[in-house]
């Protein structure tokens, strides 16, 4: 993650066309076109005592782009006056919600006009999806507090939710408290709270595949990308305070979505201030009064309160990033949620516009550095964006070059994020050295299935992948395709279901990157999933028992039907532990499981150094919350490989119909009796019917 930048973000406007010549009614008259991009900065120009410096025209600025001069097109001076408050609004004065609230949009400006000149502009985004109901009243209290008493008459604030799958704007930016505070009010009493959870089809996002929205972050971060696109309309400087219980990335999450979401609020002229609802804090050591007393070492030693701080550390984490990356800064541990938006209005001063038609029109997504100097003056300070990633265009051309722009786009600093990616990645040790190391990876097939409606009568899908250490070095790499035919039946059920595609590589113990990228060939979207993870070094395992990955699963495939790299299909074969009696496991990758299918559990146990090998005990719990409601009975596994890591493979199925639907904590345990090690592994689960 980058560094924090101390700067005022701006934007990069959308490419405009713009037509030379016109058309006549004479045949094969010739149309001259050219395209222009126009990239717009915001600068706050300070003398050294920290006072802003007015009176500036385009004349006094200098502007680069990688090095290069740009001429300067555009010039607005924006003055924001901070003396003048609003009267306030006194606690007493009740606001009525609206009967029924309408969703709106965000009004797009025309190129070059200011429509909120010398305004300030402030978007109140709430997480619905990432907040529980009191934290929920926390931050609309907040928003309503700082409406009533904290707005100046330079403010327009805007409202918009998350919530069902979908960015919603209830409100477009306006300077009326009493319809903002109706809106607010509107959330607060939870209208249509009886109606069914499903997204707005009038909504900018949204998908309806369930399994892909649990357990990531993913639709949060790329709601938040919706947001910042919306608002990336306006010319002029926006913030956006970012209302949620925390953000984190669990386990292998895709780090592309969190790059993509910075990288389009950047180009958005947006910056991020995101306020952790749940203020400040304070955690008992052995857990509070709505969760049993832990058991174990850990709550005598001290381990159970590190956890639970790391946890909530590890929550924080990205809440700060989207601020630090775009320009804002976070409000975490505090309980007056309303200094958040204080935080982000005070950070937006008066500010000087500039624009300027960029002289590299190439849409290669690459990032282009902006720097911008005053004209014989060195003793100010100058706070602007230092640089912008430039849009991108995937085309089809021919095959030559739709391999290059595939592997252009495997390069590209800015993610392409447009069809969704899940990916799981598990790790088996093959010898002391070596481990086997498989992916697989998911598509929603509801995605694919627009080249059907587009008259396509089957969809190649293009992947491209690369393994990377620690140092930066390629380890490992993939290019494959899959063709998928389109008849009326199989559009119908890719609608319905995911594509999955997986394959393997060999990789010694460290620390890697991997960067992946699917591409549908007929519509030319792309989506890219990119995460770090690590495969351990099971040798030094000497307090617990060395263990495999754990691969949970609800589906065997005839091997005929997996897909495997071409190249490597064979020795996948050989060495893929997941490929047993003709049949392949296909992990669930997104984790959630049917009430009317078996749960297949599969993973290894090393003992290496147990002459001979030992006996293991193995079992399968699920939590809900902190109770115990299934654990099958202890499995004894006393075959093992014949090889000097002696493996011992250990699998389970068991039916899912006892369970009732919903979240559970699935836990593995292997015990071995004899030197009474043992082994733990967790995972988040949802059950559904």
């Amino acid at each position: 993650m980058r560094k924090a930048l101390a700067i005022l973000l701006a934007f990069l406007t959308p490419l405009s066309s713009q037509q030379v010549g016109q058309n006549t009614a004479t045949q094969g008259q010739p149309t001259f076109q050219s395209t222009t991009q126009l990239v717009i900065e915001t600068v706050v120009v300070k003398d050294k005592n920290g006072n802003p410096i007015t009176g500036l025209t385009a004349k006094d600025f200098t502007i680069t782009e990688d090095g290069v001069p740009q001429t300067i097109r555009f010039f607005e001076y924006q003055k924001l006056d901070e003396s003048a408050p609003v009267q306030p609004i006194a606690e007493t004065v009740h606001i009525e919600p609206y009967a029924r609230l309408t969703k709106s949009q965000i009004a797009p400006e025309p190129p070059g006009d200011l429509r909120y000149r010398d305004r300030r502009l402030l978007a109140l985004y709430f997480d619905l999806t990432a907040m529980p109901v009191s934290d929920q009243l926390r931050a609309l209290s907040a928003a309503k507090k700082f409406l009533r008493t904290q707005l100046t008459t330079s403010d327009l604030v805007a409202v918009m939710v998350f919530q069902g799958g979908a960015v919603q704007v209830l409100q477009d930016f306006t300077n009326d408290r009493a319809r903002l505070l109706s809106t607010i009010e509107t959330l607060i009493v939870g209208e249509d709270e009886n109606a069914p959870l499903e997204a707005d089809t009038g909504a900018a996002f949204g998908q309806n595949e369930s399994e892909f929205n649990v357990f990531f972050t993913d639709r949060q971060l790329a709601a938040l990308q919706t947001a910042a696109t919306m608002l990336g309309r306006l010319n002029e400087k926006k913030s956006l305070i970012y209302f949620a219980s925390g953000l984190r990335l669990n386990g292998t999450n895709n780090q592309a979505q969190l790059h993509a979401t910075i990288n389009a609020a950047i180009r958005a002229g947006v910056s991020f201030w995101p306020v952790d609802a749940r203020g400040l804090v304070a955690q008992a050591p052995l857990g509070d009064a709505t969760q049993g007393s832990p058991g174990g070492l850990a709550m005598y030693t001290g381990g159970g309160a590190a956890a639970r701080a790391a946890n909530l550390q590890r929550s924080q984490d990205t809440l700060w990033t989207l601020g630090a990356d775009t320009g804002g800064k976070a409000l975490l541990d505090s309980n007056d949620l309303s200094a958040g938006i204080v935080q982000a209005q005070k950070s937006t001063l008066s500010y000087y516009i500039l624009g300027y038609y960029t002289t590299n029109a190439n849409p290669d997504g690459k990032f282009r550095k902006i720097k911008i100097t005053l004209n014989n003056d060195t003793a100010v300070n100058l706070d602007y964006r230092q640089g912008y990633f430039a849009s991108k265009k995937f085309n089809k051309f021919t095959t030559a070059d739709k391999e290059r722009q595939l592997e252009d786009a495997l390069m590209l600093g800015d993610p392409i994020t447009e069809l969704t990616i899940a990916m799981e990645i598990d790790y088996f040790q093959l010898n002391r050295a070596e481990y086997f190391v498989p992916i697989a990876v998911k598509i929603p097939g509801s995605e694919l299935a627009l080249a059907r409606r587009g008259g396509a009568d089957h969809t190649l899908i293009d992947f491209i992948g690369e393994i990377k250490d620690s140092y930066g070095t390629t380890v490992s790499n993939v290019r494959d395709k899959v063709d998928i035919k389109l008849t009326g039946a199989t559009a119908a059920e890719l609608a319905k279901r995911p594509i999955e595609y997986d394959t393997g590589f060999t990789l010694l113990p460290g620390k890697y990157k991997i960067k992946f990228l699917a591409r549908d060939a007929e519509t030319g979207r792309i989506g890219t999933f990119e995460s770090p993870f690590i495969i351990p070094n099971l040798n030094k395992e000497e307090q617990r028992i060395p263990i495999s990955s754990v691969v949970l699963s609800s589906q065997r495939a005839d091997l005929r039907e997996a897909l495997f790299n071409a190249k490597d299909k064979a020795q996948a074969i050989l060495v893929n532990p997941l490929v047993q009696d003709g049949l392949k496991l296909i992990p669930s990758v997104t984790r959630v499981f049917s009430q009317k299918k078996d749960m297949f559990i599969y993973l290894q146990a090393y003992q290496q150094t147990a002459e001979p090998a030992q006996p293991l005990l193995a079992f399968v719990t699920f939590y809900k919350g902190q109770s115990k409601a299934l654990e099958t009975t202890p499995l004894r596994v006393s075959d093992s490989l014949t090889n000097r890591l002696k493996t011992t493979p250990i699998k389970f199925t068991f039916p899912l119909q006892k369970l009732q639907t919903g979240e559970y904590t699935c836990q593995v345990t292997v015990l071995e009796p004899k030197t009474r090690k043992a082994a733990f592994w967790q995972s988040q689960i949802l059950l559904i019917p």
